[in-house]
């Protein structure tokens, strides 16, 4: 996979739009859309910018295909989302595992008793 591609893949996986992704960078938009349309090579300061743009290592940008192959959007989306619980603080994790752990717990009790029920 090319390197346009590859970026055009992790921005669709993002859910972002080309000019999202240019406007972070300070790039133009129609030099950002030759970059992923393969109809220019960017600088090496660009596809820095590009990548952080997109919230992606260097590594995984050129290694998009393997990265994003067998990942849904909700998947995606979801991923994205637990990456950023990382960066909490511990008080904050708590309190969002704290919900987390109801709304899970509150799940099985109502599999539980719906079992309950339908085997009465």
């Amino acid at each position: 996979m090319d390197l346009g591609t590859a970026i055009k893949k992790v921005r669709e996986a993002k859910g972002m739009s080309q000019k999202e992704v240019a406007l972070a960078c300070k790039i133009d938009n129609s030099n950002y859309s030759k970059i992923e349309g393969g109809k220019t090579d960017p600088a090496f300061s660009s596809v820095v910018k590009i990548a952080n743009a997109l919230g992606v290592s260097l590594y995984d940008l050129f290694k998009a295909d393997e990265v994003f192959a067998d990942v849904n959007s909700f998947d995606k989306s979801l991923m994205e989302k637990m990456a950023l619980v990382e960066h909490l603080d511990k008080k904050e994790k708590t309190a969002f595992y704290a919900v987390l752990d109801a709304f899970l717990g509150k799940k099985k009790m109502k599999d539980a008793l719906s079992n309950v029920l339908t085997n009465v």
